[in-house]
């Protein structure tokens, strides 16, 4: 299965300067446009844009929809039944020993409203299974956490 995006950018300022918008579009299957940017604190604005997406917090992002993704499907499976999902996900950037910058560790705060659920037990087997069956969290190696309430 292949997956693609494509990333659109021009040119606004003076690039030879460093003064130039870094602010670019994320376009995807099926339509999606997604509004990018390196984040403020990296690359201060004007030349980033506080409302677009920046790629620190779309690869938090995709940790967190794909772990919901398959723990809504596994807790299906079981025969529970949610009603809705919010995962309070973060990410922390840090530089590792050779001192290039990563996202070391991702922690999802994953909270559940269910109309027929699961003990607490088996609500966390469920989620360790999504977090085994995610396809995002198998390809990085940053530190991945789960915390439910």
């Amino acid at each position: 299965m292949r997956h693609e995006a494509r990333v659109k950018w021009v040119l606004e300022g003076d690039m030879p300067s460093g003064r130039y918008s870094r602010a670019h579009e994320l376009h995807f299957d099926g339509g999606a446009v997604v509004a990018g940017s390196p984040s403020p604190g990296i690359v201060p604005a004007p030349w980033s844009d506080p409302a677009g997406v920046d790629p620190e917090e779309a690869f938090v992002g995709a940790l967190a929809a794909c772990h919901m993704l398959w723990f809504l499907d596994l807790a299906r499976r079981e025969g529970y039944a949610a009603t809705a999902y919010e995962d309070a996900a973060s990410g922390v950037m840090e530089k590792n020993a050779a001192g290039a910058l990563w996202v070391s560790r991702v922690t999802l705060r994953p909270r559940v409203v269910w109309s027929s659920g699961p003990d607490a037990a088996a609500e966390a087997a469920l989620h360790e299974a999504a977090h085994h069956a995610c396809f995002i969290a198998n390809s990085v190696k940053t530190e991945i956490s789960i915390e439910t309430a």
